[in-house]
């Protein structure tokens, strides 16, 4: 990445503040990288983004996932296998930041600290990124991250689960800056029937932990359960559904399928 140049970007909690403005609350997509091909994903989240998204989140393929649902693991495995890479991703981020949505990279830990941390908050920045999700990383051991992404003016995504102590609360949200992640259910992440009924005391806990911003993930695959979500949530993080539409040898057809979806979800938060 050239440090010299600079695509204009946006942060994760001003697009979803202008949701709220509108008032109807945010729609946070994900889609990793890589999958099925570099070209097809950034064409897939360009696609949400016209279809209604706000805020998507760019995964970076990662050798071991262990967080991640059985979907998301076959599509960053595959992704990994072609050879996807940071600057594959950095690149990606670039192309959709065009669009005017705000883009997250979610990623383990490990990758940038083999990348260099100030390297990658630097280059990221570059790119017209918005910052970070980290789910593997904890404010109490981030501060080199959190150092790097000051710097550089970045969004520092953590997350919270159904087990956090009030204390782990309110050390997240102090830490947080975009919104703080919310998984609403315990476990890897995927498509589930019903969101979990932990989701709505989780969010109400996490604001009154002091988080201006409280998204919530992890299981959400219809409008309208999105609809449900955005009853008390700032945010409606949907992944595991998209990514399966992908899954569709054609292209047209996946991104036609991405995009009937993404109409679906964005109508959800709206209601």
């Amino acid at each position: 990445m050239d440090q010299q140049t600079t695509t204009s970007r946006r942060g994760s909690g001003a697009a979803i503040d202008a949701a709220l403005a509108e008032g109807r609350k945010g729609l946070v997509i994900y889609l990793p990288v890589g999958f099925p091909t570099v070209e097809r994903s950034v064409a897939a989240a360009r696609t949400a983004v016209a279809a209604g998204a706000d805020v998507v989140e760019l995964g970076l393929p990662y050798s071991d996932p262990g967080m991640d649902g059985e979907v998301i693991q076959h599509a960053t495995t595959q992704a990994l296998a072609q050879g996807t890479r940071i600057t594959d991703v950095l690149r990606a981020v670039e192309e959709v930041a065009e669009t005017g949505a705000a883009v997250l990279v979610m990623t383990y830990y490990n990758p940038v600290l083999r990348y260099g941390v100030e390297r990658f908050a630097r280059d990221l920045a570059s790119a017209g990124g918005a910052g970070l999700i980290t789910p593997d990383l904890i404010p109490d051991e981030a501060g080199h991250w959190v150092a790097a992404a000051d710097e550089h003016d970045l969004d520092k995504v953590f997350l919270v689960a159904p087990s956090s102590t009030d204390e782990r609360l309110a050390m997240t949200a102090e830490a947080s800056r975009g919104f703080v992640y919310a998984a609403s259910t315990m476990g890897v992440t995927g498509v589930r029937s019903a969101v979990d009924t932990h989701a709505r005391e989780l969010v109400a806990r996490t604001r009154s932990a002091g988080a201006q911003r409280v998204c919530v993930g992890l299981g959400v695959s219809t409008g309208e359960q999105a609809a449900e979500v955005a009853e008390y949530a700032d945010g409606v993080i949907v992944g595991s559904a998209l990514v399966r539409t992908l899954q569709e040898p054609d292209e047209k057809a996946a991104l036609s399928a991405l995009g009937t979806l993404v109409e679906d979800l964005a109508t959800g938060v709206r209601r």
